[in-house]
C-alpha cells in the first residue's frame, strides 16, 4: 500500500522560507507524476506545483519564482522548496502522487502538513 508522509511546515513570517518534504513507501511501480496541493480554510484544494519522474515540472502563477519543486526518483521522495512566503501561502499542503496505466489512473495523498505565514 502506497503511503506518503509530509514533513517540513510550520509557521513563519512573511518573508521567511520553508521546505516541505514527502517521502513515499510502498511503491512498486514509478509515479508518473507527484506533487503539491495547497488548502486554505474555505477554499478549495489547488495545484501548487508538479514534477514528472522525467523532471518538467508545473507551477501555479502565484507561486512561480518562489517555489521549487524537486524529486528523486531512487529514494521516492519529493520536495517543495518555498521562497519569499507571504500570509496567502497560509494552506494545508499535501503531497500527491499518480500513478498512470492505460485506461485508468492513481491518486496518492498524503495527510498533509500545515504552512501558516504570519504578517
Amino acid at each position: 500500500q502506497v503511503q506518503l508522509v509530509e514533513s517540513g511546515g510550520g509557521l513563519v513570517q512573511a518573508g521567511e522560507s520553508l521546505r516541505l518534504s514527502c517521502a513515499a513507501s510502498g511503491i512498486i511501480f514509478p509515479m508518473n507524476v507527484m506533487g503539491w496541493y495547497r488548502q486554505a480554510p474555505g477554499k478549495q484544494r489547488e495545484l501548487v506545483a508538479s514534477i514528472t519522474s522525467g523532471g518538467t515540472t508545473n507551477y501555479a502563477d502565484s507561486v512561480k519564482g518562489r517555489f521549487t519543486i524537486s524529486r528523486d526518483n531512487a529514494k521516492n521522495l519529493v520536495s517543495l522548496g518555498m521562497l519569499s512566503l507571504k500570509p496567502e501561502d497560509t494552506a494545508v499542503y499535501y503531497c500527491n502522487a499518480v500513478r498512470v496505466v492505460p485506461g485508468t489512473q492513481y491518486d496518492y495523498w498524503g495527510q498533509g502538513t500545515q504552512v501558516t505565514v504570519s504578517s
